[in-house]
């Protein structure tokens, strides 16, 4: 099983993904209120602004401090930055 690190030392399950999207379009919000109202969404912000939203297989969504492209490439395996540190990239 292959844990992403989604920031603030949250992980989620690699395999569980179905999407990570960015939170900006209507549709992805009223998702977003939907999931909250049913008591399926993980906020993993720790208060900061929400720029990754990820969609479970189970249902659930979880909101993110970082971009969906750097989560992406933690899915797919590629480093963060250029110089491959992955660590810390959350706080801005």
């Amino acid at each position: 099983m292959k844990l992403i690190n989604i920031g603030f030392g949250n992980m989620v399950s690699a395999n569980r993904l179905v999407a990570v999207v960015s939170p900006e379009s209507a549709p992805i919000k009223r998702i977003i209120n939907d999931a909250r109202d049913k008591g399926q969404l993980v906020d993993a912000t720790y208060g900061r602004k929400t720029r990754a939203v990820i969609i479970a297989d189970s249902g659930h969504i979880i909101l993110s401090a970082i971009q969906p492209e750097t989560v992406a490439g933690r899915v797919s395996g590629k480093a963060d930055r250029e110089n491959g540190d992955e660590e810390d990239d959350e706080i801005e």
